[in-house]
This record gives C-alpha cells, structure tokens and sequence, in this order.
C-alpha cells in the first residue's frame, strides 16, 4: 500500500438538529486495501457513506476521494468510484441489462466484455425485467453496476444482502482481486462475519462513535478464549473473581464458563482445588470479541 490515502474522513460530524448522527469520525483507507466499516443499525455508518458522496453535507470536518475534496470535486470522484447503496432502487421495466446500458451511457461507455464476464462469475440474468426479479437478482445488478467501469474506489453499503452462498464466496473474491490490482474498497456492514472474511481492517463504529480501528490479523491475535469446567459439586463463584486474565466468569450450580487470555495457568490453578470432572476451551468469535474487548470504549462513548 502506498501512503498515500485514497479515501479519508477527516474529524467528520454530521448534525440533523439536535441529533448527532457522526461526531468527530477519523480514519484513511490506502490503495489494495478492503476496510470493513462496521456497526449496527442506526451506528451513522450510512450518514458517513453520503457525506463522502456529497449527498449530504458535513456539519465540520472534511473527506476526501483519491485525494480531492468530496464537496469541491464530487463530479471527478463520482467518475472514479463505484457505489452500492443499502437500499437499491432500479426501474422494474427495464430489464437487468438494458439497466447497466442506461448507467453505462451516463459513464461516457464501459467495456461489455468484461461486463459479461462479471455477469457470469456471478450467475447475473440481464434478459429478465428487473421487476420478475428476486432480492439477490437485485443485488447482482447493483453489483454489477458498481464494478462494471473498473473504479478506483468502491464503497459498498451492505453489498451481500439477499446473495446465496456461492455467489457471496464470488463476491469476496472479486473484491481481493480488486484490491490485488490497487483498488480500494470501502465495506459497510452490521455484520461482523461478513467482513471478517476479506477485511485487511475493520473500523468499529456505535452512536456515531468511531470506537476502534484495528488490522483484522491482529483482532485475532486478541481473540478472548472460553473455557467451560465441569465440578462434582457446585463451587463459590468468588474464587474466579480478579482472576489474572479472566475477563468474565460465569457460575451456575456445578458448571463455570469463564473467558480468558493469555495463560490458563491461573484459571487452572483455582479449579483443581476442587473435583473437576471436565474441561472445554474453544475460541470466541469476533462478535464477542467486539463486544468484550471494547466494552469500556463503548460505554464511555455512550455517556458522552
């Protein structure tokens, strides 16, 4: 990756009224890098997607696109990039390819074959109208739209939705290969496991709150481990309390779940002072890694 960004926000805020939708957001995306962009619902993941496209403007701060102003220069970075909004709107009458000629003649023409040649990676029908299709048919168009004038920035919002399996597994390989040859892509979603798969790194947002950013590699090597111990009786749940590496645990009758890193050492030490009659220990998953690893972050954020 070059140091140049190819797509920053930059101390971003957006107010409607008295409802701070993002506040103070920063952080930059570098060419051949796929950056998931993650929250729930309602995080202001959507609000920072249209301030970077100048569908809405800042409140403060500023974003830029391949280097320019995304106010200022909206026209050239809307030539640049390519789109896939949350919610896609197509016209039901036309059919899938008459829709991507239509788009395609706005851009000034793209290359057919290689439109085809998406089309068919991902399982694309263009000769039915729009309006027999499914949610995944939909999908594929807007897909397909984003990708078919090989932008030098992607920026999809929720791109998976409706999309079986296979065709997700087409998806994310066409996004590594993107960024292989220098693209970068921007990937919104509420959905962990979504990203988890093609992420180099992942932004964390809630409340408009930009909680955390880290390299996907190194949010595994954070992973928490849980441990689940089987006693003959039940034990006092004040003999796992402050724990060296223990994050949580959890005592119902003669069963202990406890989460943990580094050493089980310590863990162990205190169980076999009683009648262990078992031990299971698997990985958490990043859901869960989310939720422990920043809960202080988040609900500081929160009070704020």
């Amino acid at each position: 990756m070059t140091d140049t960004p190819s797509l920053e926000v930059d101390h971003l805020t957006k107010r409607f009224g008295d409802f701070t939708a993002v506040d103070d957001v920063s952080f930059a995306l570098h060419p051949g890098e796929i950056f998931g962009f993650l929250g729930p619902n309602g995080a202001g993941k959507s609000t920072t997607i249209r301030t970077l496209l100048d569908l809405i403007r800042p409140t403060s701060g500023a974003c830029r696109v391949l280097g320019m102003d995304s106010r200022r220069d909206a026209v050239e970075i809307h030539r640049r990039i390519g789109f896939l909004p949350a919610d896609l709107a197509l016209w039901n009458n036309l059919t899938g390819r008459q829709t991507l000629q239509y788009l395609a003649n706005l851009r000034g023409g793209v290359d057919w074959g290689w439109v085809d040649q998406l089309s068919e990676r991902i399982g694309a029908d263009l000769e039915r109208k729009v309006g027999e299709y499914s949610s995944g048919n939909r999908q594929k168009i807007g897909i397909l739209q984003a990708f078919m004038h090989r932008p030098e920035v992607l920026i999809l919002d929720e791109p998976i939705t409706g999309l079986d399996p296979l065709v997700q597994l087409e998806f994310h390989s066409l996004l590594r290969e993107t960024a292989d040859a220098g693209g970068t892509i921007f990937l919104s979603s509420h959905t962990i496991s979504e990203v988890e798969r093609v992420a180099d790194r992942v932004g964390f947002i809630r409340r408009g709150h930009l909680i955390a950013v880290e390299r996907m590699a190194e949010l595994h090597d954070k992973a928490l481990r849980r441990i689940t111990l089987e006693f003959a009786a039940p034990v006092p749940a004040a003999a796992f309390e402050g724990l060296e590496g223990v994050h949580e645990a959890t005592v119902e009758g003669a069963t202990v779940t406890a989460q943990y890193e580094g050493s089980m050492a310590p863990l162990l030490a205190v169980a076999t002072q009683h009648d262990v009659l078992s031990v299971a220990s698997a990985s958490v998953d990043l859901d869960e890694i989310f939720l422990e690893f920043y809960r202080d972050e988040v609900e500081a954020a929160e009070e704020r």
